[in-house]
This record gives C-alpha cells, sequence and structure tokens, in this order.
C-alpha cells in the first residue's frame, strides 16, 4: 500500500514520548511515500523515551500545536509513553486538534497510553479499542469498549498496546490511512 501525496500528522510530547511508538509509526508511514509533519506543544526538539524512564533520541518538531490545523493532514498519529501522553491530553489546543481528526473522520492511530488523548477529547465513547492494560478502565468509565488484541480498527480509529504490538499497529494504521476517511463518515459525507 502507498501512500503517496497523504500528508500524515504525528504528536510528540517536549519530553516523555516513548520512542519506539514514534520512530516506528513515522517510518512506517515515510516508507509508503506518505509526508510526515512532527507536532509538539512547540517548537524546537523532543526527546523521547524508552521504557518510561530511559532518555531516548532528540527529535527535531516540524511545527507547534498553535500552527497547524486538522484540515492540513490526512491522517492523525499519537504515540505513547506514559508521561508524554500525559503531557499532550492536559493541552487543550492538542485535544482540540485531535478532535477535529474524529469531526472531518480522518484516520487516527493511537498506541499504548495515547488513548488518554482520545479520552480527553470524548472520542472513545461507544467504540472498541485496546491501550496499555492499565487504562482499561479509563475507557470503560468513558464509555468505550476495552479489549486486549494487538490491533483494534473501529471507524478508522487504529489503537494497539504496547511496542511490541508496533508491526500489526504500523500496517493497519497504513492501511487506514490509504483508505482516508471512515466508512461511516464517508458515507455521510
Amino acid at each position: 500500500m502507498k501512500l503517496d501525496g497523504k500528508k500524515i500528522a504525528i504528536l510528540i510530547a517536549p519530553r516523555g514520548t516513548e520512542e519506539p511508538e514514534f520512530a516506528q509509526p513515522k517510518s512506517a508511514v515515510e516508507q509508503a511515500g506518505g509526508t510526515v509533519t512532527v507536532i509538539s506543544l512547540e517548537a524546537g526538539e523532543a526527546q523521547t523515551v524508552n521504557n518510561d524512564l530511559d532518555p531516548g533520541t532528540t527529535f527535531p518538531i516540524d511545527a507547534a500545536i498553535s500552527d497547524v490545523s486538522a484540515s492540513d493532514f490526512d491522517g492523525l498519529v499519537i504515540p505513547g509513553g506514559c508521561v508524554g501522553a500525559d503531557k499532550l491530553r492536559s493541552s487543550d489546543a492538542v485535544i482540540a486538534f485531535v478532535r477535529a481528526f474524529f469531526t472531518a473522520g480522518k484516520p487516527v492511530a493511537a498506541i499504548c497510553h495515547a488513548p488518554w488523548t482520545l479520552i480527553e477529547a470524548d472520542q472513545v465513547r461507544g467504540r472498541t479499542l485496546t491501550s496499555y492494560p492499565t487504562l482499561e478502565t479509563d475507557i470503560r468509565n468513558a464509555g468505550g469498549h476495552w479489549v486486549d488484541q494487538d490491533v483494534v480498527v473501529d471507524q478508522g480509529l487504529v489503537t494497539s498496546r504496547t511496542p511490541d504490538d508496533l508491526p500489526a499497529f504500523c500496517a493497519k494504521l497504513i492501511e487506514e490511512f490509504c483508505e482516508g476517511r471512515h466508512a461511516a463518515q464517508a458515507e455521510n459525507a
């Protein structure tokens, strides 16, 4: 599958995003021909982590959240990492950005702790998804149906549990980004 011409946003916290959950989806999108824009709370650089505690690689940020719009992109990737996901979900601008993808019917992929941003954006109600196991109660309390699977797709939302699931997660997000708008939204358009 090819993403030629597709523009994909990927969020990263200033510090605390899990490196493999950022780097592997970014690489998968680029290898499939998509253009990736790395977005954070502000311009500059962001340092990832490994296993939530060990410092990872520093990555350049392409745009601050205040300078972008969901209308600029065809899809969104939200990596996990406990600290990084918590920082992202505390930003009103990030939550509005995430919500706008759902409103427009654009595909979103979230792994590990990233569904916290989906909960904050009120986008899990009535959906089936997965996450890092400790988010099960949060997802259920937000009206979602949590399942323990390597990858789950529900109306254009791709979710996975941990870095161990990255091969399935990356393959499925490429598939969803190739399809574009999810079926429920496309039928209503």
